[in-house]
């Protein structure tokens, strides 16, 4: 297995398997990248649990880790030595350029975070004509490769990038909208958002969070959405289709366009808490309603990455 990200070929740790390959060095590797129509060759290890969620790459063939990727229109440009693209988050960032964010204000608290998610302010910038980003992201060699890609885009001066962590951000009473793309869980964001989204008017925020759910053995049925509490709204199938990971039993886990109970109740708790912040914030009350609820990938057995459109007014 391999990604190939311009003339860049980025091998699976499982395709070495074999002792042996270590040992031809060199024209093992050159062979490799002719027969895949590629001049450079890396191997990827397995993720590092160093909070930044930095990939373990080798470099075989070539000098430079920099790479282009791109992605529905949107030039993207990152070391793959230090940053890691997730082909798999597709479907939402489609979604997240098709959003009406004409005039507002994005505040992304996870700008590129790496393996899940890949400089998402970018596509809210170019097709979602969002008026101006806050990007914020601790992670160095992230920030670098954002800053890259807003040039290449030619969106550099409709955004700012905060490197640091996001808890400690200042800004406050900004944004239309909040973007917290973290898995497996936001949680910790939830009050800088609060903080930062307009204290007249609101707006919406963008909640993703890993749901465990219990395995079913229904057949698919008409795909739903709650677009909020008491009220159904129809969407297409492609929205919600739940692509399977190969770690998943097929054959238990059916891709059932619709809304599970577990995934229903994590939306309401999360609501109910999150007017809770606003109210405790502001000193007055605030209505919380279920816009959306999508689901983006399976992320392990019965666990799926979800996102919560959330839309938040005084």
């Amino acid at each position: 297995a391999w990604q190939q990200h311009g003339d860049m070929v980025l091998l699976s740790e499982d395709s070495f398997r074999s002792a042996s390959w270590e040992k031809l060095g060199p024209m093992l590797w050159e062979t490799v990248a002719s027969a895949l129509g590629a001049r450079r060759l890396a191997r990827r290890g397995r993720v590092l649990p160093d909070g930044m969620r930095s990939p373990s790459v080798t470099l075989l063939l070539g000098q430079d880790g920099w790479v282009e990727h791109v992605d529905n229109g949107i030039r993207y440009t990152f070391d793959v030595t230090k940053c890691m693209f997730s082909p798999g988050n597709i479907t939402e960032k489609l979604r997240v350029a098709s959003l009406p964010c004409s005039r507002e204000v994005l505040v992304d608290l996870y700008a590129g975070i790496g393996y899940f998610k890949l400089f998402f302010p970018l596509p809210y910038l170019v097709h979602a004509a969002a008026a101006f980003a806050h990007a914020c992201e601790w992670n160095g060699h992230a920030v670098e490769a954002l800053r890259r890609n807003l040039v290449l885009n030619g969106v550099q001066d409709r955004c700012r990038i905060h490197h640091g962590d996001s808890r400690q951000l200042e800004l406050q009473d900004v944004a239309d909208r909040v973007n917290l793309g973290l898995i497996p869980s936001s949680e910790e964001g939830w009050p800088v958002a609060c903080r930062v989204l307009k204290k007249g008017t609101g707006g919406v925020l963008h909640i993703h969070q890993n749901v465990e759910s219990f395995p079913t053995w229904d057949p698919p049925q008409t795909p739903i959405l709650w677009a909020e509490r008491g009220s159904l709204e129809e969407a297409s199938s492609d929205r919600v289709m739940q692509r399977q990971s190969p770690t998943e039993d097929s054959r238990k886990e059916t891709p059932a366009a619709r809304i599970r109970p577990e995934w229903q109740r994590w939306a309401e708790d999360t609501a109910a808490r999150i007017q809770g912040l606003l109210a405790e914030l502001h000193g007055q009350p605030w209505r919380t309603s279920i816009q959306h609820i999508e689901a983006v990938k399976s992320y392990a057995p019965h666990v799926h990455h979800l996102v919560l459109d959330l839309e938040c007014r005084p």
